[in-house]
């Protein structure tokens, strides 16, 4: 029997592609320099892939996607054969299975994202798991819903204060007043998308430690 490894499976598929611009090379950048274990690349036509292990990664592939507009997600949670190979197409394992489970799922969802968990793992367990990976593709449904609200405008002052800059300094930059600077936040939910990623980390983190106390995947 071959090791596993517990880990994420991250697919995307670009909605209604057959009627708009190959946007695969887009989302290929805004993906990278997320310190996945195997990063994004094309699978298939219109789709991509990688491999995380860290949930806090997975958070962020889901916003940096839902700032592009117009993908679906599906997130596979569980075994991965070991040892790993060099890109993500090759790789194999349930992880690999959940997440076209999950994609599939993500057609139906409200949020056109999916999390799904492998089959077999957690063994006896694995209802108590199930529930763990429903609580993290919540927590995901609803930084998504928040991030996918937001408006050109006020990604362009997200970008701002994420750098480091101040308030006042980010109104400075962009020609507008402070006053419309806290409009500006209101409006881009900046406090529901700080704790909904960190509910989202954390659920997912939960979900690959509880996995490994059940003992299937390491």
């Amino acid at each position: 029997m071959k090791p596993e490894t517990f880990s994420f499976v991250v697919v995307a598929d670009q909605v209604g592609s057959r009627s708009s611009a190959d946007r695969v090379p887009l989302a290929l950048d805004a993906l990278s320099g997320l310190g996945l274990v195997l990063p994004f690349e094309r699978t298939a036509g219109d789709e991509v892939q990688g491999l995380a292990d860290d949930p806090a990664s997975v958070v962020a592939a889901v916003a940096r996607l839902t700032r592009l507009e117009d993908w679906r997600i599906g997130i596979g949670a569980g075994a991965v054969d070991a040892p790993l190979p060099e890109t993500t197409r090759a790789a194999r394992g349930g992880a690999y299975l959940a997440a076209r489970t999950a994609i599939a799922e993500a057609r139906h969802s409200p949020t056109s994202l999916a999390l799904s968990l492998g089959a077999g793992v957690g063994g006896e367990r694995y209802g108590e798991l199930e529930e763990l990976a429903r609580d993290a593709e919540s927590a995901l449904w609803l930084l998504r819903s928040v991030l996918a609200r937001r408006s050109r405008e006020g990604w362009e002052l997200m970008d701002l204060l994420d750098r480091g800059l101040s308030n006042t300094r980010a109104a400075a930059d962009l020609g507008i007043s402070p006053s419309a600077v806290s409009q500006r936040l209101n409006r881009a939910a900046r406090q529901e998308e700080l704790r909904g990623t960190e509910l989202a980390t954390r659920l997912l983190a939960r979900l690959r430690t509880a996995v490994a106390d059940a003992g299937d995947v390491a």
